[in-house]
């Protein structure tokens, strides 16, 4: 994934993870490159100073990313715009990696900006420990463990083994990228009624498997699967088996 300055530590973590999946699971450990924010770093470095490599308004393009009020921001959609009278500027819609956070911002036509590098790096989420979700890079198989709240509310709806992305720009990891939609066994909720339909209004709570809650129709029962939107916590439908 381009994120190691040399082969030395690929598969470091292998053996970790392997002892994780037995009946007892072991707490995570590390080898000489367990730190993915250390890699990137290192690889940022031989790229030499990025503050010389600042971009203007000329090279925009949707997805970018570049500093802006000490944040990473990157840019969604951008309108270049010559008035009939006035200088040219161009209209952006912004959104800050960090926290989602989307904003509207015009820049003068020419303006230069500060670019982010932003490494995504593929993550697998192993499982729950405690207060912390223990991640292993899927390119160097090291583990690391995060606190479970830096994954959001999204964070309640993975499996073990789900695929995640790491936004890390210099030696810091921003924020997470999990998956938008998901389908999970429901594990507790009051039975359905006879007579229940899908097309009915009414709710009722259900655990799933994750030991997330969600508001589900009357019709859904213990066992079945649904799939939800993490994003906002909402069931969509029941998974046809």
């Amino acid at each position: 994934m381009g994120l190691l300055a040399s082969g030395t530590c690929r598969g470091a973590g292998r053996r970790d993870y392997r002892e994780s999946r037995g009946t007892q699971r072991a707490p995570a450990t590390y080898g000489p490159c367990h730190n993915v924010r250390q890699q990137v770093a290192l690889s940022r470095a031989a790229l030499g100073d990025h503050k010389a490599l600042a971009i203007d308004t000329s090279d925009f393009r949707n997805g970018m990313h570049f500093y802006m009020d000490g944040d990473v921001w990157t840019i969604v959609e951008f309108q270049h715009v010559k008035p009939g009278k006035g200088g040219a500027f161009v209209r952006t819609k912004l959104r800050k990696v960090r926290t989602g956070q989307q904003v509207e911002k015009t820049f003068r036509s020419g303006e230069r900006v500060e670019p982010a590098f932003v490494e995504k790096v593929k993550m697998q989420y192993l499982y729950r420990q405690q207060n912390e979700a223990i991640l292993m890079d899927l390119d160097t198989y090291e583990q690391i463990p995060v606190p479970m709240s830096t994954l959001g509310d999204q964070g309640a709806f993975l499996k073990d083994e789900s695929e995640i992305v790491a936004l890390v720009a210099g030696n810091e990891t921003l924020g997470y990228e999990l998956p938008s939609f998901v389908e999970l066994a429901v594990e507790m909720t009051d039975p359905g009624v006879k007579g229940d339909t899908v097309s009915g209004g009414a709710t009722k709570p259900a655990k799933l498997e994750t030991g997330a809650t969600v508001n589900v129709p009357f019709h859904i029962n213990i066992g079945d699967v649904i799939k939800v939107d993490t994003r906002t916590g909402a069931y969509l439908e029941r998974v046809k088996k």
